[in-house]
């Protein structure tokens, strides 16, 4: 699952306080063994990991627990990470906070290096956050993600998840992700997939046949048996401005 959580503030009309129970269910009922999430906060990232009984991995962007994480979750009965590292966004992604393409605000990516304890098979997951003012900024992260994504072993499957901030289909950012065939869209290659909706939806209507630029996208040889854009409300509340993308795949 790919879910951008929007951040956690007691401001109304969506507090958190009364969005974390509706998040909660959502989480449980689908119990995604990964969980590639966005714009958490550390508080936030805490709340959900005791909801959903998972492990996870982050760091703020500006360093330590401060600002916002691209963390990633993960079942601890059923995946291990053996390694993991972040990154930052810009001419130096070593240099933690760094931005030099334009974006005010700092952009960064999160790796982990996993083993299935069930099957024995590694895999290295990946998940980002785009800016959401600047194209330059984008394409640039888009290359840099991809140059990053071929350094480590190159027979590990790959699953990237992440909020892209631009429409599949309709951006360079998204040719540049998919450029080689290195990787592909998890929801056109699925075997099966529900009813498509823009996954922002700034709690408003939902828009069928909408933007999707929230992905997961895998390494061509990752199978996605089913994919789905997952619109769980409560009485009318949803748990995030951002719809999760999800996808069940067989590595």
């Amino acid at each position: 699952m790919s879910f951008n959580l929007r951040y956690a503030s007691e401001s109304d009309p969506h507090p958190w306080s009364q969005r974390r129970p509706v998040m909660r269910r959502l989480l449980r009922e689908e119990r995604p063994h990964l969980l590639g999430t966005q714009e958490g906060l550390h508080g936030q990232l805490r709340d959900i990991a005791e909801d959903l009984g998972h492990a996870w991995i982050g760091l703020g962007r500006l360093g330590g627990s401060h600002d916002e994480f691209a963390a990633v979750f993960y079942d601890a009965e059923r995946l291990v990470p053996l390694e993991y590292d972040h990154f930052w966004l810009s001419d130096t992604p070593a240099l933690i906070g760094s931005a030099t393409w334009g974006n005010t605000v700092v952009r960064m990516a999160t790796w982990v290096h996993f083993a299935d304890l069930r099957t024995g098979t590694e895999f290295l997951a990946l998940n980002t956050h785009l800016d959401h003012a600047h194209q330059y900024s984008r394409e640039r992260s888009a290359e840099l993600i991809t140059r990053r994504l071929r350094e480590p072993d190159p027979a590990l499957p790959r699953l990237v998840t992440g909020d892209f901030n631009v429409a599949a289909h309709r951006n360079p950012v998204y040719d540049a992700m998919l450029a080689g065939g290195a990787l592909a869209d998890s929801w056109d290659t699925a075997d099966e997939r529900g009813p498509q909706y823009a996954t922002f939806h700034g709690y408003k209507p939902l828009v069928p046949d909408g933007d999707r630029i929230d992905w997961i996208l895998t390494s061509p040889a990752v199978r996605t048996l089913g994919a789905a854009i997952n619109t769980f409300s409560d009485d009318g509340r949803f748990p995030s401005d951002h719809l999760p993308v999800q996808a069940l795949v067989e590595l």
